[in-house]
């Protein structure tokens, strides 16, 4: 009788162990679930999302106005307000902080270019009003600050030279005005040259990751949440297709745009030429082999110091394959003073690395440089011609470039590459930053004349 009376409960203990051991299950089973939802991309995009900004412009033009009646000139000289009209548009786009403490924060150069009024919203809705440091249309890389009173959050760093083929990425931006979007992709290739904007942008990211209007200047990331490169849409030609300026490279243009406000390229000391079918036969030099031959080394130059010579045949810098010399100079283009590059060259039948250290254009070597690549000697202009606008052409080299355009002693070059030139100094400066270029763009004035002129160079 006691067995029965004491047995019976045993199927109560069994209910309320099972009623306390459900909730547990349950609750186990969901943490379960969500740390799988909390996937990498989750953890990289709460990573990096506070450090990522929203950009709106304000961008003011003057247009000039035409008006169809004879003696305009001398209307517009006394009412220049009725031949110009002034336009105010709005523009979108991206931001990424790369250092907190100084408030810098990078975005691309066509985001920024021309604005009156840069306006950044940061994640947690602050709003300040941002002051252009320095921008690169080359790269389409531009560096703005904000004053704030604390330090802001920035994205962490990665690299971009170690990239897989296929391995995930993932884009934040504002596209179309919808702030803090997120698609991921993986990358599709890499050293990819883009034409947009009326330029050519070389060694991008290529990604499938969207990256639509808005997107510009926002942050790429790795599955890690480092940032590899910096979003660009200029490219809107093709679907699934996007694009990124790698971070390696950003962090070169941004230190120069910070340190020196613009971005100097480097320079070797090294006059180049075409390898010509005698000069391949001269030098035993393959027909199908790549290169470019060395016309010239300036003394005291980093290539002289390299031990580089006049004869040389130049194949490699890095790991990039040099064809001609517009390779060359694109190569060059990538490198600012003061970085080391292991240059290939090709002498008496035997191949050998030769390590060069970058610097930069010296202005001193200006005018030489015009001299040498378009034939022409300038001084400076004197008098009351122009107000000491522009320098005066005093020799022109016989079968020179110059000559072949029809420049002549007398003229004044009064503009290079759409900058006004002031006088010799000013030349200087103008043609150090210009140094890499193919060709090279004049405005030259004859008596009360002026024309313009792209010369190769």
């Amino acid at each position: 009788m006691h067995d029965i009376l004491f047995s019976k409960p045993k199927p109560l203990r069994a209910l309320v162990a099972v009623f306390f051991v459900i909730p547990a299950i349950v609750t186990f089973t969901c943490t379960c679930e969500a740390s799988l939802r909390r996937n990498a991309v989750v953890k990289a995009v709460e990573k990096v999302s506070p450090a990522v900004v929203n950009i709106s412009t304000t961008v003011k033009e003057k247009v000039d106005m035409g008006f169809p009646f004879t003696g305009h000139d001398f209307f517009k000289d006394f009412f220049p307000e009725l031949f110009q009209r002034e336009y105010t548009r709005s523009g979108l786009g991206s931001g990424v902080i790369l250092d907190g403490k100084a408030c810098h924060i990078v975005t691309n150069h066509h985001v920024i270019a021309k604005a009156s009024v840069i306006k950044v919203t940061t994640a947690d809705k602050r709003e300040f009003e941002g002051r252009l440091l320095g921008s690169d249309p080359r790269s389409d890389v531009a560096v703005i600050s904000v004053d704030c009173d604390d330090i802001l959050p920035e994205a962490s760093m990665g690299q971009s030279d170690d990239l897989m083929i296929g391995e995930t990425v993932i884009a934040i931006g504002s596209p179309f005005g919808l702030t803090h979007t997120v698609t991921t992709g993986v990358v599709s290739a890499v050293g990819r040259s883009v034409r947009g904007n009326g330029g050519i942008y070389r060694n991008f990211i290529q990604t499938d990751a969207s990256i639509n209007p808005g997107n510009s200047g926002g942050p790429l990331l790795n599955i890690d949440g480092e940032l590899i490169g910096i979003n660009t849409a200029i490219y809107q030609n093709a679907q699934g297709i996007g694009f990124a300026i790698p971070i390696d490279k950003v962090a070169k243009i941004v230190r120069e745009l910070v340190d020196r406000g613009e971005v100097r390229i480097a320079w070797l000391g090294l006059e180049v030429q075409e390898l010509t079918r005698p000069l391949r036969s001269y030098f035993g030099y393959s027909e199908t082999t790549d290169g470019i031959l060395v016309g010239d080394v300036i003394e005291k130059s980093p290539a002289a110091e390299a031990g580089i010579r006049r004869g040389d045949i130049l194949t490699r810098i890095n790991h990039h394959q040099i064809s001609d010399v517009q390779s060359y100079r694109n190569t060059l283009a990538e490198f600012i003073p003061g970085e080391n590059l292991t240059v290939e060259i090709f002498r008496s039948n035997k191949r050998f690395d030769a390590t060069v250290t970058t610097a930069s254009f010296p202005e001193e070597q200006a005018l030489n440089l015009l001299d040498r690549r378009l034939g022409v000697k300038v001084k400076e202009l004197r008098g009351n011609m122009g107000e000491n606008q522009g320098v005066l052409i005093e020799t022109v080299t016989q079968g020179s470039e110059a000559l072949k355009a029809g420049i002549r002693p007398g003229d004044v070059i009064i503009e290079v590459e759409n900058t006004p030139i002031t006088g010799i100094d000013k030349l200087k400066r103008v043609l150090a930053r210009s140094h890499h270029l193919q060709a090279i763009s004049l405005v030259v004035r004859r008596g009360p004349y002026a024309y313009s002129l792209t010369l190769p160079f």
